[in-house]
């Protein structure tokens, strides 16, 4: 299995940007069309991206400094629900806030690395406070993710 690192600075304090790992509205402005989260350890972790259900659970909460959530796809043979783990570092920097996303225990680096890179810009530009248009990203044909429903 692999790991994928990124990172993204953005321009709003960690306490915000936090908002945006745990809060149904946050994540759904910049990942997603719905979500159901509970963020507390052992909470759901529920979103529905471009049709594709994520699923997972809240392992870690350190308020504003780290989210880790296990992941996976509903349906999906290749990363099922709980499958991998997500965690979001926030660091506090002169602009605002440092995020380091570390996804391990990946089946298909490439696709996932293409989704963070597509979304971490809309996490940067919903935290600083800009309204997004509905996202219309999908996932590259080869990746193993059943549309199935919540």
């Amino acid at each position: 299995m692999a790991e994928h690192r990124t990172s993204i600075d953005i321009e709003a304090a960690p306490e915000r940007v936090f908002d945006f790992l745990v809060t149904d509205t946050g994540i759904t402005a910049w990942m997603g069309q719905w979500a159901s989260l509970d963020p507390v350890p052992g909470g759901r972790f529920a979103v529905d991206i471009a049709g594709y259900p994520a699923r997972g659970t809240f392992l870690e909460i350190d308020r504003p400094r780290r989210v880790t959530i296990s992941w996976g796809f509903a349906g999906s043979a290749s990363l099922p629900p709980g499958a991998s783990t997500v965690s979001f570092e926030l660091t506090p920097i002169v602009v605002g806030t440092r995020v380091d996303v570390i996804h391990r225990d990946l089946p298909d680096v490439a696709g996932h690395a293409t989704g963070w890179t597509h979304f971490l810009p809309r996490l940067a530009r919903a935290a600083a406070g800009e309204r997004l248009p509905r996202d219309t990203w999908t996932p590259r044909p080869s990746t193993d993710h059943t549309k199935e429903s919540r």
